[in-house]
């Protein structure tokens, strides 16, 4: 069952946000190999068990909000559904080296989501 495993933070300025997010969960942020202005962080929960990823970033649209992905084992496979579902692909499948590939998806009421694909090995 597809579960939620990473959300997208959009922000105007990365560093303020991530001050922000740092000093409130006591999250601690890094830039993965290659990047300058998105970060990356993974939580746990109460037990020290992994919790959901998390990104930031710069804002890549004026009204783009904090996105909610989920693991699915073929993106290419999903992203027909959402559309005969009456949903839209908004970002087509988009490898992310290194890691996996993403698109982002609007459901039937205009809400985004992403869907996230890992690529092992």
């Amino acid at each position: 069952m597809p579960t939620v495993v990473h959300l997208d933070i959009p922000a105007e300025v990365p560093d303020r946000a991530r001050t922000f997010y740092e000093k409130l969960f006591h999250w601690k942020f890094e830039a993965p190999p290659g990047y300058t202005d998105y970060f990356l962080s993974a939580t746990t929960d109460e037990q020290g068990k992994p919790g959901v990823g998390l990104g930031l970033g710069k804002r890549g649209a004026p009204d783009q909000r904090i996105t909610a992905y989920f693991d699915v084992d073929s993106i290419t496979a999903t992203l027909p559904l959402v559309e005969q579902l009456g949903g839209k692909v908004v970002v087509p499948y988009t490898p992310i080296p290194g890691y996996g590939a993403l698109a982002v998806c609007t459901d039937t009421e205009n809400n985004t989501f992403g869907l996230w694909e890992t690529h092992t090995g």
